[in-house]
């Protein structure tokens, strides 16, 4: 029996809505299966539910789209509570500039700038469907306010979106300018991004297929 996953997360990578499928030859019904794999597996994996799939149906090649999620908290006190699962920095950071460079990576880009050194894939080329950042908590600086960037896309190459998020912070943080980023996509190469974030802030929050 083999199990396809969506896809690899690096370790330390977080996964919400990781996708799997194989082929099996019992008939119990899939509420049964939920159960029996729950009980098997350690605590911090959970299976959430079982479908029927066509034959046809492969977990990784049959995705039309990702979505990731990476988190950070900027401010002068860092939270103890969400620490294993969001990049914390002391200082603030310029979301608005932030935003505006993560708007440049909508649509069909070639992303050799934020692909990890040594990787071999046949194309870098990708479309990016939506990049945006919100920002949640009363106080900016606070401990408690949390700086979320979502991406979707067709695709992703290895490490491409901590090293956006590595690149979208050194904006934040005045190291660069905002329109670096589409000059990035421009031609440029991963020596010119910025830095690869941490494993710890990155989810895999969903996929999506086709009907």
């Amino acid at each position: 029996m083999t199990v396809h996953g969506a896809g690899r997360t690096d370790a330390g990578v977080h996964a919400l809505g990781q996708v799997a499928s194989v082929t099996v030859n019992c008939t119990h019904p899939v509420e049964t299966l939920v159960r029996a794999l729950n009980a098997q597996l350690p605590e911090d994996i959970r299976v959430l539910d079982v479908v029927e799939a066509p034959a046809d149906f492969h977990a990784r090649f049959s995705a039309r789209s990702k979505t990731y999620r990476y988190q950070l908290r900027a401010g002068a006190v860092g939270d103890p509570f969400t620490r294993a699962y969001a990049w914390q920095m002391a200082e603030a950071l310029n979301v608005g500039a932030m935003r505006e460079a993560a708007a440049a990576l909508v649509g069909q880009h070639d992303f050799a700038a934020f692909q990890s050194a040594g990787t071999e894939t046949s194309s870098t080329v990708r479309t990016i469907y939506r990049s945006e950042l919100s920002e949640s908590g009363a106080d900016p600086a606070g401990p408690r306010n949390l700086i979320t960037y979502e991406v979707t896309g067709d695709g992703f190459l290895r490490h491409m979106v901590r090293a956006i998020v590595g690149t979208l912070v050194e904006i934040g943080r005045g190291w660069r300018e905002a329109g670096s980023m589409a000059q990035l996509l421009d031609g440029g190469t991963r020596a010119q991004a910025g830095a690869t974030a941490p494993p710890r802030g990155l989810f895999l929050v969903r996929l999506d297929y086709d009907g």
